[in-house]
């Protein structure tokens, strides 16, 4: 009579069962069918457990024990386990949403839970219950955008690491973000000059470089806590105050600064042009600069609205010093 078909991992008793048909001459697909299991589970049992071509079920169950025993995920302190399972894979989801694949995201939420010491391939294999190349393309995926580092594990027989997460990961994630948002600020007003602000992609373009320079700037700490950032906005204010283009010299000369710490200002004006806006630094040819109203800031059809309601209304003037508006007066008829 067949035995019914079982799940889970193979028992003293099954052990013995195999020995036993083997000395009777049966094959592995008649005793996997009377196991209940696939005949490739019997050849890897009799390959991996025989010695002088014998099979030996005592010596096979030793090791299956110690090696699940190995396979044992680590223990978290504190916590019963299916409480961190959920959260681990709560807090995988969240950076899935992200874009980051999902298995990446489980072993970086597993890494990130772990004990300072880590945890080494094997207890992610354990601990997520996959594959050891998924957990090999994940570490790899993470190492390349700097997100874990590897450790030595001298503890652990064999050639193995731990992997873990420093204390400054979230600093190199947040800076290497940033300079890929300033980067893309700066593509995209390059492309604004390609294909020109009044058209669709220039539009485009412009409403992306936006935003992206403002979280470059935002993400990067104040540019205004620099001094040169303060002396950024000095010379801003002293083109917009001139009226006019001026040479670094003229500026040095007006602000009573070292010719140096103009230059230094003007640099920051062209690495960081979100430090001016609503203005931009403009060369306005024989070595001075201007400040203009940055033509990604309006659309081309608000600009063209803003131009009407001046021809229609030419009366009111703004003053720049002051802030203050006036009208000029009225003449009696």
């Amino acid at each position: 009579m067949n035995a019914p078909r079982v799940r889970g991992r193979l028992t003293l008793d099954d052990r013995r069962r195999i020995a036993g048909w083997l000395d009777g001459g049966l094959g592995y697909a008649e005793i996997g069918r009377r196991l209940g299991r696939p005949t490739s589970t019997i050849s890897r049992e009799v390959a991996r457990n025989s010695t002088d071509g014998e099979y030996r079920p005592g010596h096979a169950q030793e090791t299956a024990v110690h090696r699940a025993r190995r396979r044992r995920p680590p223990r978290r302190p504190g916590q019963p386990a299916d409480v961190v399972r959920g959260f681990v894979d709560e807090f995988a989801a969240l950076l899935s949403a992200t874009g980051l694949p999902r298995m990446t995201a489980r072993v970086f939420a597993s890494l990130l839970t772990a004990d300072a010491g880590g945890l080494t391939a094997a207890d992610l294999v354990a601990l997520l219950q996959v594959s050891p190349a998924s957990v090999s393309k994940s570490i790899g995926a993470l190492e390349a955008m700097e997100l874990v580092a590897r450790r030595p594990a001298p503890s652990i027989r064999g050639r193995r690491e731990r992997y873990t997460i420093d204390d400054d990961v979230w600093l190199r994630a947040w800076q290497a973000d940033t300079g890929a948002h300033g980067r893309v600020a700066e593509v995209a007003q390059r492309g604004i000059g390609i294909f020109g602000p009044d058209t669709t992609a220039g539009t485009r373009l412009a409403s992306m470089g936006r935003f992206f320079g403002r979280l470059s700037e935002q993400m990067g700490g104040s540019t205004l806590a620099e001094a040169a950032g303060y002396d950024a906005l000095t010379v801003v204010a002293a083109l917009v105050h001139a009226g006019r283009p001026l040479t670094p010299d003229g500026l040095a000369t007006a602000l009573g600064w070292p010719r140096d710490r103009v230059v230094a200002a003007l640099a920051a004006l062209r690495r960081r042009p979100a430090i001016a806006d609503p203005l931009e630094l403009c060369d306005a040819g024989s070595g001075t600069v201007t400040v203009e109203a940055r033509a990604d800031r309006l659309s081309p059809a608000q600009r063209e609205a803003i131009r009407r309601f001046h021809l229609a209304s030419p009366a009111t003037v703004v003053t720049v010093e002051g802030c203050r508006t006036s009208s000029p007066p009225a003449t009696s008829t």
